[in-house]
């Protein structure tokens, strides 16, 4: 691990549990104790900077370019982002040897144009992958010992053109196997992985090296989802960062995303914060990276409140543990929400409605940053 300042939370930790309550009539005024309460009525931005903490979303770059009531709440309510797309390996090589960052620079310009940081989303993961690259493997024309080159001139160029820009790289993404997903290995890594098929579980810890070597400065996650509840999604995440540290593999986070929905139950703060403690007690960051909070439609007052008891828990949790950096919610309004179109009868996941209306899972959000004691001094 290369950054280790961290304090502990101690007494005050519990201070952070709160009961989940929409605010009413008063949230309280600003204080110059920073362990007070604040004035709930701020963007989520500067609500979080007494706890040290980020709050971010990840950034549709069509909508910003499109709409710009979306385009203003990206650089005001939040103070890091992550590239929804454009930063993923399909985006930014369609051509084989002509990638184009164009719009990751834009991201970047804008998040420095609005003191924010940004998380790259992601070096290695077996999705919107460049078609050239899985054709030319289908067919036998790219090898696999080409492809490692291929893989790792990709790291290189990419950790390499946004070296010092980067606060955290999502290197490796959803390696493991899922319930749904018979085919695991005994560690719980899935072998349809293409990754694993062709190259091996190793290149997760090559992957890690080489991107180090990129960009030395930039903190480096091994991101998955559900690998904060129980099971052997869990255990075999766990274990796989054990193997990594032990290696002396440069990691220096863990992500967990957060992809919920509250028809299947969602989790409390206890069972989820010694889940969550099960990473960073390996002298690891974690975030939250991809935070949402999905229903079967239509919405009503019942659904809309058990969401936002869902996003009041994981900024409790992040709260509760000093070595969490960041909660980032994968979007922020329902007009541009990925649910509907991936999952059927499903959506309005997000902290915003598609008019840009505040829903409880916003005002569950603000109370906790509000109302929770603080400083914490994290990594």
């Amino acid at each position: 691990m290369r950054v280790t300042r961290m304090a502990a939370v101690g007494a005050v930790a519990a201070a952070v549990l709160l009961t989940f309550q929409l605010p009413g009539t008063s949230a309280g005024a600003t204080h110059s104790d920073p362990n007070s309460a604040q004035n709930i009525d701020q963007p989520l931005r500067a609500l979080s900077v007494r706890h040290d903490l980020r709050v971010g979303t990840a950034v549709n770059m069509d909508a910003m370019a499109a709409d710009a009531v979306y385009n203003a709440r990206v650089g005001t309510e939040f103070n890091t982002v992550t590239p929804e797309n454009v930063m993923k390996w399909g985006e930014v090589e369609k051509t084989q040897g002509a990638p184009d960052y164009s719009q990751g620079d834009a991201l970047v310009a804008f998040a420095r144009a609005h003191g924010q940081k940004v998380r790259g989303h992601t070096l290695v993961w077996k999705n919107q992958l460049p078609t050239w690259l899985t054709d030319g493997v289908t067919a036998g024309t790219i090898t696999d010992a080409q492809l490692r080159t291929i893989l790792r001139n990709h790291i290189f160029s990419e950790a390499g053109h946004f070296r010092g820009k980067i606060w955290q790289w999502d290197v490796a993404n959803e390696f493991f196997a899922n319930a749904w997903e018979p085919n695991a290995l005994p560690d719980g890594i899935n072998a349809d992985n293409f990754w694993v098929q062709h190259l091996g579980e190793g290149i997760i810890a090559d992957a890690f090296r080489w991107a180090h070597q990129a960009d030395p400065n930039a903190l480096l996650f091994y991101n998955d989802f559900n690998i904060e509840f129980n099971g052997p999604k869990h255990d075999g995440a766990v274990a796989l960062i054990k193997s990594l540290v032990q290696q002396h593999v440069p990691i220096d986070g863990v992500g967990i995303q957060g992809h919920l929905g509250i028809q299947f139950g969602l989790p409390d703060v206890p069972g989820l914060s010694t889940n969550v403690h099960h990473f960073s007690d390996q002298n690891l960051a974690v975030a939250f990276t991809e935070l949402d909070v999905r229903m079967v439609l239509p919405n009503d007052n019942i659904k809309a409140q058990a969401q936002a008891q869902g996003y009041n828990v994981y900024f409790q949790v992040c709260l509760l543990n000093p070595r969490c950096l960041s909660v980032t919610v994968w979007g922020f309004t329902d007009k541009y929400s990925w649910i509907p179109g991936v999952f059927t009868g499903q959506g309005a996941a997000n902290l915003l409605d598609e008019n840009f209306n505040a829903k409880p899972g916003y005002q569950a959000a603000r109370t906790v940053l509000a109302m929770s004691t603080g400083p914490h001094h994290r990594f």
